[in-house]
């Protein structure tokens, strides 16, 4: 109303549109329009006064509503649905044509879609959050470069794990080659170490190595940032869905990282990208005058929110990631293409595995039922006999020492009959050194002895042939130097598919 009152003044001190429109208060159009109604009004009589600013400003902005329709008003009941949904303008106006023949501009669908987005969807406005020093704290990842792992020696990709104290906005920052919960909980726990203190709220997103169902009245916490929670005394405050804005701090945060830190840096391999960001922290991004509150970060946090954090524990809480898993058939758990046994029991129950920095426990109804050192190879098992069903539990304990020593203790002829079935040049025969052997859970050692004496003497030392001398009772018969073919062929009274008869063997 300012400048409508400058621009009539103007024109009673009789000035040209030509001149108004040069010291930029109106184009000479719109200096012609305010003339036209000024003139009606009577303003420019010399006498004339002009009224208060919402008259005025009633007459002036005054425009005759438009005759003309949109082309679009005629397939309204099917664009609005459409504009609901998400379609672009461009696509439903392509749709037209093709379907409609449609001669309508690009343009005038345009119009239409934000006519009915502005009355779907309303602006929405927001509110600034307030927090208190050490009240609270955002968690965010954030996309990093492709960096070399010296760990791994290989380019890998990273993300930053920044973590914004909401009050002093000082961050603590890692490059991380994963987002588990394990890298997850370990970012937390060196940020708390980073801080000297831990904040009574951390408000977090919903990544699954956090929240495993995201919710806007219940959130479902991961068992393991769960249990972080409660060794450090801090709420997890889980954003709603789809809502980054409750999280606005650390949004920007992550921003300044990636175009401050980044950018014109080198960054030899992620181990020394890290070094780099602590000394970024505490220097550019820490002494920096902020946008928002127009002081240094690290001042405000070491003079003030320091002191306002709560205490990190006296003795640091070890590390512990749950995970739920099924025992497979070969009775293995799995975590990180790794495999630890459990009782062959188990199979088809619901486990829980338990994950230390040094250890793999595992668990059924809160019972621990197996713990192994932690394997880090892919490929890795660690395997308890005990764990196994019975039969293969005595495959894997009878072994080919222990085989020879319990041959050693029957006899000399068993023991050479078990050396021989092992030392065979193309057959895996400890199976049948164990059947032997086992024979004496039925027959005494002394008779498995004479059994196998017997068997040498015809040089059949195999199972079927002590087995049956057993089973007969002639293990203690009389064997004469000369023995015939019709004595050798009482030993055994099979029938092989190629065996010739005895008699034609005689001949």
């Amino acid at each position: 109303m300012y400048e409508y009152r400058n621009i009539i003044y103007r024109l009673k001190e009789k000035q040209s549109a030509r001149a108004i429109a040069r010291d930029g208060l109106a184009s000479r159009t719109k200096v012609d329009e305010i003339k036209a109604v000024a003139k009606r009004q009577g303003w420019l009589l010399p006498e004339a006064k002009l009224p208060d600013d919402a008259a005025l400003a009633k007459i002036l902005e005054q425009k005759p509503a438009s005759q003309q329709p949109s082309k679009a008003d005629v397939f309204a009941d099917e664009i609005k649905p459409w504009v609901e949904s998400g379609i672009q303008a461009s696509t439903i106006h392509q749709y037209l044509i093709r379907r409609y023949q449609f001669t309508g501009s690009y343009n005038c669908i345009q119009r239409y879609v934000k006519k009915l987005k502005a009355a779907i969807e309303p602006s929405k406005l927001t509110v600034p959050l307030h927090f208190k020093p050490g009240e609270a704290a955002q968690v965010d990842f954030g996309q990093g470069p492709l960096l070399y792992d010296e760990r791994v020696g290989c380019k890998v990709k990273t993300w930053f794990f920044v973590m914004t104290l909401c009050w002093s906005r000082h961050q603590y920052v890692e490059l991380i080659t994963h987002q588990d919960t394990e890298t997850w909980l370990n970012c937390h726990q060196n940020a708390f170490d980073w801080f000297g203190g831990v904040p009574s709220k951390i408000i977090i997103d919903n990544p699954k190595c956090a929240i495993t169902r995201a919710c806007y009245h219940d959130p479902e916490v991961q068992r393991s940032y769960e249990a972080l929670a409660q060794d450090y005394h801090f709420l997890i405050s889980a954003c709603p869905p789809r809502d980054p804005q409750k999280k606005g701090r650390v949004e920007a945060g992550v921003k300044y990282v990636k175009k401050n830190f980044v950018p014109l840096r080198e960054l030899k391999s992620v181990q020394d990208a890290n070094k780099q960001l602590k000394v970024w922290v505490t220097g550019t991004a820490g002494n920096r005058i902020h946008g928002s509150t127009f002081k240094q970060p690290l001042a405000q946090f070491t003079e003030i929110e320091q002191h306002q954090l709560k205490p990190c524990p006296a003795t640091p809480p070890e590390i512990a990631t749950w995970q739920k898993a099924g025992l497979y058939r070969d009775c293995h758990v799995r975590y990180k293409q790794c495999k630890y046994s459990a009782p062959h029991t188990l199979h088809g129950e619901a486990l829980w595995i338990k994950v230390t920095a040094n250890m793999v426990s595992v668990y059924h109804q809160h019972h621990m039922v197996a713990c192994h050192p932690r394997l880090f190879k892919p490929g890795e098992s660690s395997t308890k006999n005990e764990h196994l069903p019975p039969e293969a539990r005595a495959y894997f304990e009878r072994d080919e020492p222990w085989c020879l020593a319990q041959s050693q203790k029957v006899g000399s002829h068993c023991r050479l009959i078990v050396e021989d079935l092992l030392t065979d040049p193309v057959r895996d025969l400890l199976r049948q050194a164990q059947l032997i052997l086992k024979l004496c859970d039925k027959y005494s050692g002394a008779r498995l002895e004479k059994a196998c004496e017997r068997a040498l003497k015809f040089n059949a030392g195999n199972y079927t042939t002590i087995k049956t001398i057993l089973a007969e009772g002639i293990d203690y018969a009389k064997i004469d130097n000369e023995t015939s073919f019709e004595q050798l062929s009482s030993v055994y009274q099979g029938q092989a598919q190629y065996q010739r008869p005895i008699h034609e063997v005689a001949h």
